[in-house]
């Protein structure tokens, strides 16, 4: 067996692994950042510099990526990181308008965004949004906040492309005045539901002529009348999940005012079913590939209408997918009439999509791992971890370009398909390409130090607020 680099080499790019690029990464990372850093580049101060190493330890680090160990990390210092992702003006919203450009041009219009909402753990309800809501990874109410995300992806690749922070209805009562302008909410911020929050970045991809064929979403989302109607209205194709005891009507339902009445209502005489009452004439399609192969599944689709008696009947394709162990799902969709089972099916598939992107920005990028407690650090962190996806997403998309894996490998491993580079693979060679420096003794010192006086500084300011309020009149 061959073990000389030649030869590890060799096999490296057999496997899609562009051996003559990894030394390079660090240019790449360069040449990437130079295309951003003016959203850095304010009238009086440029914290282009600062925010390059915020990202490149986010990218090479691999846990604990809070301001201390990025500052640490990146020789700028633990309060200039916290100055720089807190109280810094530099728009996080001109950062994603740019990255979400470059995402449509570079991945093109036929992919699906994805919206979906993601909970990170807190201690405590100090931070911005924080307090007991459902966390989905938990499957139960805890200490949370809550984002919602839209991800874009096409042909098995994905970056999230925008985000909203959920605020609690309680966040925006009395009780929380004082608290909400020491976090830096803004002044206009209304309470909004997490699906009047996807509704928001849906009309802003739609306002900055972000092209895509649909829009996914999972039941939280899909249960909602007015969500598919608002999408519906705007000529905006979704794939919806809906629980299983949502009603249609397999006929269209006449909906009016009967004589005598005051209340819109259905007249007919059709009566709704649960979607999981429908009886299915089951269709086996291949879906998309998967680690352990392809997604083979049985699909069905019908015509149903839905109405709550008030609205005039709306028009969908009620979508379900059996897999091979039994379990059902369903979905339902605006999809033109013309609309193939395959299209269906391609489109009931992506929303897969945005658990990967939500897995990749809490394990490779440190989502939540962020530790500010005010607004801006939330909004400047959602920034730079979506344009730190996008690296890594447009380098994997160039390099499958560049070396694709060899075709006789899959003949010879006995499989379909070689898998392509993960975008946690591409991570994992950027640490070697760029390792993080080692802590010297005085290092470590000086670290230690900094620690220290950080925490006298605490200690004054939470000594000056008690003397103030026992000093009070």
């Amino acid at each position: 067996m061959c073990v000389s680099k030649k030869c590890v080499d060799v096999e490296a790019v057999r496997w899609g692994i562009p051996v003559g690029r990894l030394a390079q990464l660090g240019d790449r990372l360069k040449s990437f950042w130079h295309r951003y850093r003016c959203n850095f580049e304010m009238r009086t101060r440029d914290q282009s510099a600062t925010g390059y190493e915020y990202v490149r330890g986010m990218l090479r680090m691999e846990g604990g990526r809070n301001f201390t160990t990025l500052g640490r990390v990146s020789g700028k210092g633990s309060q200039r990181m916290q100055h720089f992702m807190t109280n810094s003006p530099w728009s996080a919203l001109g950062l994603m308008q740019d990255v979400r450009y470059d995402v449509g041009k570079d991945l093109g219009g036929e992919g699906m965004l994805i919206l979906d909402e993601s909970a990170s753990e807190k201690s405590s309800d100090k931070s911005v949004g924080a307090g007991r809501q459902y966390n989905g990874r938990l499957g139960k109410l805890e200490m949370s906040q809550v984002g919602t995300f839209l991800a874009y992806t096409v042909d098995g690749n994905w970056s999230w492309v925008d985000g909203e922070l959920f605020l609690p209805e309680a966040w925006f009562g009395a009780k929380y005045a004082e608290r909400r302008k020491k976090l830096g909410v803004p002044k206009e911020r209304k309470f909004a539901t997490k699906i009047e929050l996807g509704w928001r970045m849906i009309v802003r991809m739609k306002e900055e002529g972000f092209a895509f064929a649909g829009v996914g979403c999972d039941t939280l989302y899909g249960r909602s009348g007015w969500f598919r109607g608002k999408m519906a209205e705007n000529g905006i194709v979704y794939m919806a999940d809906v629980p299983v005891d949502t009603r249609v009507y397999l006929s269209e339902p006449r909906v009016g005012i009967p004589t005598g009445g005051r209340v819109s209502r259905v007249l007919s005489g059709e009566c709704p079913v649960e979607v999981r009452a429908v009886e299915p004439t089951w269709t086996p399609l291949r879906g998309r590939a998967t680690a352990r192969g392809f997604l083979d599944a049985e699909w069905f689709a019908t015509r149903v209408w839905t109405t709550d008696g008030k609205q005039s009947p709306l028009a969908e394709w009620l979508v379900m997918r059996r897999d091979a162990d039994g379990r059902r799902h369903f979905a339902l969709s605006n999809a033109p009439e013309t609309t193939p089972l395959e299209r269906l099916a391609w489109m009931k598939s992506q929303r897969h999509f945005i658990e990967c992107a939500n897995q990749t920005a809490k394990s490779e990028l440190g989502w939540d791992e962020l530790q500010a407690q005010k607004f801006t650090a939330w909004e400047h962190h959602l920034a730079l971890t979506i344009l730190a996806m996008w690296f890594l997403t447009q380098t994997k998309l160039d390099w499958a370009k560049e070396c694709p894996p060899d075709p006789a490998l899959a003949e010879q491993l006995g499989v379909e398909q070689v898998p392509g580079l993960s975008l946690g693979n591409i991570r994992e060679l950027m640490r070697t390409a760029m390792p993080l420096p080692q802590l010297s003794q005085d290092d470590a010192v000086g670290l230690v130090i900094e620690h220290l006086g950080n925490r006298v500084s605490v200690r004054k300011s939470h000594l000056k607020h008690r003397n103030s309020n026992d000093f009070s009149p």
